[in-house]
């Protein structure tokens, strides 16, 4: 691996976390992400499924975790099965990790080849009364592949009938979303590395300058600095495309007097960043681009201070949705009459600023986190706001992370990467 790993005693302590919240006689079982076929003998690199990874620290393909903390034998409470090793694969692949580099990295000291997996699971499954699966129960989730965790679902009823069975997610969805300490840290490692991709685009963006070239400037410095790429599909929209949410195309060139909506973020260790910045092309903002980037800085600061433990996220949005529509008033882009008149169920700001404020961030760019449940300290959000003003031309969002705290407003993780207009076009201008 490129990057520096977690402690094993992190891994430990999730695992023994998401045992405390089991049933008695519970058994878990977790398992890696599969390599995807693209067509021919091609595959997509493989990415580790997040759930495995936050239990063990394993990054490997083919690695399952069994979770039995009522287990009559003390060894067989935590096992990870891992991909035996040869010297075949050794050549062809890379040597595969042994048993007791597993045994490291995750703290686990049971470690087994993946070949026993069955005929274990299966003397185990006798003494358990319950199953723990772990399907996808992420609120944005919409999964049209049968995944390696479906197939052992599938399989595991079919052996097993009458077993009852749990879910794992809802567990995990509430451990997921508070921060430990090192998770914070690579976090910030993550946003470092995103900080560095940024201000080399800054004097690199100009007239005439293609998006996939910024694209191509920003995986250069992420992979320069141990990154694992990008954390999602990054969006670089210049001109209208500012005002497409989701452009990923990054296939326009960049024209004298447009605006470039960059929303990128740098993934380390498998943790994600999330930063969006929106830049003058030629150097400088217009009075007009200025007025509508101030206010959209306004916005953003103002919502930071509301995301303290105890608001609900659908309370800290329609309070958002407030602080937007003053600013969209005094930009002349709606007036009272229209605020007054406006739907509850579809208020008047929404046509100009049409998405959430804040997601939950981590393993996931979208992470998991209990939405219907008020925040608590140490959850790691974005604050995203944005104008959209398709029949000006141009769109802007600001985005940074944040951790909150036990008392009082959030730590701004982003606070290094420059988003003031005047520091924004001094940096653009040094190229």
């Amino acid at each position: 691996m490129r990057y520096r790993p977690l402690s094993s005693r992190l891994y430990s302590k999730n695992r023994a976390h998401f045992m405390e919240a089991m049933e008695p006689g519970g058994l878990a079982v977790f398992n890696s992400n599969d390599i995807y076929p693209i067509s021919a003998d091609s595959t997509l690199p493989f990415a580790q499924h997040r759930d495995i990874f936050y239990l063990s620290g394993m990054d490997q393909e083919e690695s399952i975790l069994l979770l039995f903390p009522d287990a009559p034998k003390p060894e067989h409470k935590e096992i990870l099965f891992i991909k035996k090793t040869s010297e075949l694969i050794a050549v062809w692949e890379g040597q595969k990790l042994t048993q007791k580099q597993a045994t490291v990295l995750s703290g686990i000291e049971t470690v087994c080849w993946l070949d026993d997996f069955e005929m274990l699971f299966e003397s185990l499954a006798s003494e358990a009364k319950t199953f723990y699966f772990n399907t996808n129960e992420h609120y944005r989730a919409k999964v049209e592949t049968q995944t390696r965790e479906d197939r052992f679902i599938k399989w595991a009823k079919a052996k097993f009938p009458n077993h009852p069975t749990e879910k794992s997610n809802f567990i995990l969805q509430k451990l997921r979303s508070i921060k430990d300490v090192e998770e914070i840290d690579q976090i910030k490692n993550a946003i470092d590395i995103t900080e560095k991709g940024f201000r080399r685009v800054l004097p690199f963006i100009k007239p005439g300058v293609w998006e996939f070239e910024i694209e191509a400037e920003y995986a250069h410095e992420f992979l320069k600095n141990r990154s694992d790429g990008f954390a999602y599909t990054p969006i670089i929209a210049s001109g209208k495309n500012c005002n497409v949410l989701h452009y990923v195309d990054n296939n326009a060139q960049c024209q004298t007097g447009d605006l470039i909506l960059m929303d990128v973020g740098a993934a380390y260790g498998n943790y994600a960043s999330d930063m969006t910045r929106t830049v003058p092309v030629s150097g400088k903002f217009t009075p007009r681009q200025r007025a509508v980037y101030e206010a959209v800085l306004r916005v953003e600061e103002a919502a930071m201070q509301l995301l303290i433990p105890g608001i609900l996220i659908k309370e800290y949005h329609q309070e958002v949705g407030q602080i937007m529509t003053d600013e969209l008033i005094q930009l002349g882009l709606l007036d009272q009459t229209m605020v007054k008149n406006q739907d509850p169920e579809k208020p008047a700001y929404k046509k100009y600023f049409m998405h959430g404020t804040s997601h939950h961030l981590g393993l996931d760019t979208h992470d998991y986190g209990l939405v219907d449940q008020p925040l608590q300290a140490n959850m790691v959000l974005t604050v995203e706001p944005g104008i959209y003003i398709p029949e000006e031309g141009f769109g802007i969002r600001i985005e940074d992370d944040v951790v909150t705290q036990e008392s009082g407003p959030p730590i701004n993780l982003m606070k290094n990467i420059p988003k003031a207009a005047d520091e924004i076009e001094q940096l653009m201008q040094q190229g």
